[in-house]
């Protein structure tokens, strides 16, 4: 099964130098790809002088994540995408239990690995950890992190199983589906367009999967650091972005209520512990969704499907009722 693994890279010259001898170490059977967004660094020069295999994508600017993949992809002639952060470290045989996956179902869509914390390699890592559903009103949680609640990685999620959605932080995808469902959304820039690309995977009819043997080490925050605003923004944003797309239309409106009415009360807590450029965030972000709602729910597909959440409310099982871990 041919794959390649496809780097998105943006003025991370020193994240190549650390990170991409070991992708070239234990991905014999990909082909490897550097995509490039329009760096000012000398991310390109250093791949050109020191790894000349490796093919290089140069996009015409800084597209972010969604849009960034969608061009580069367009270069890329494999049957499996492997969509890898430049700040992930990967494993021996990391390639070869998702390729059996996606061999052994043919409806399975999209894979995720184990990820765990590069900083801290006992724990799970917040961006994935060992796959991601969505509660009633879109707020994602993970097997191994729930909020900021990270588990340490003692084998209690070693066995593979179907998922609602797979971290970008290292995002396997058969390329015919991605092509059906015309990439990532370049409206999010970053952050959560991974979901909402499974999610509409799972609205055709397709299975995503998390796959414990493939198992790789993130950073994370590399490129947007935790606490950014920025980071708030595009998530609260993008988030509303993401309802308005998928959920089933006897929902949508109700749901929407409830979230704008629990990012208020996220915005009342910003307030009272000093950071008001987060809440500040949340108001940018609540109007960039009134200006781009019309054109969003022109998006909607022909189906939703009614089985898309794993809890009615997080927020209700981690603030009130004290649930810090994932519950099977």
């Amino acid at each position: 099964m041919n794959i390649a693994v496809v780097i998105l890279n943006w003025n991370g010259v020193q994240l190549l130098e650390q990170f991409l001898p070991s992708i070239i170490e234990f991905s014999p059977e990909a082909t490897i790809y550097v995509a490039d967004n329009a760096s000012t660094d000398e991310s390109v020069s250093y791949i050109e002088q020191f790894y000349p295999t490796v093919k290089i994508i140069k996009n015409s600017e800084n597209f972010g994540f969604a849009q960034g993949y969608n061009e580069a992809l367009k270069h890329v002639d494999a049957e499996i995408y492997a969509l890898v952060n430049s700040d992930i470290e990967v494993t021996a045989n990391w390639l070869s239990s998702v390729i059996d996956t996606f061999k052994n179902d043919p409806q399975t869509a999209i894979v995720q690995p184990k990820i765990l914390d590069f900083k801290n390699k006992e724990y799970f890592e917040y961006a994935g950890a060992a796959g991601g559903f969505i509660d009633k009103y879109g707020y994602p949680y993970c097997r191994g992190r729930v909020f900021d609640t990270i588990e340490k990685d003692q084998g209690q999620y070693d066995q593979d199983r179907e998922i609602f959605w797979a971290s970008g932080a290292c995002f396997f995808i058969r390329s015919y589906v991605f092509k059906e469902l015309h990439g990532f959304d370049d409206e999010f820039f970053a952050h959560q367009e991974e979901i909402d690309l499974c999610w509409r995977a799972i609205n055709k009819g397709y299975s995503i999967k998390y796959n414990y043997k493939s198992l790789v080490y993130h950073v994370g925050g590399a490129t947007l650091k935790q606490g950014h605003p920025m980071k708030t923004y595009l998530n609260f944003r993008n988030s509303l972005l993401m309802l308005t797309k998928n959920l089933p239309k006897e929902s949508l409106f109700g749901i929407l209520f409830v979230r704008m009415v629990l990012d208020g009360i996220a915005g009342i807590q910003f307030i009272l512990q000093g950071k008001f450029s987060h809440f500040t965030a949340i108001m940018k972000a609540h109007y960039s969704f009134y200006t781009l709602f019309s054109n969003t729910y022109k998006k909607r597909g022909t189906f939703q499907s009614k089985k898309y959440y794993k809890l009615k409310s997080i927020v209700f099982q981690y603030f009130v009722n004290g649930g810090k871990v994932f519950v099977n």
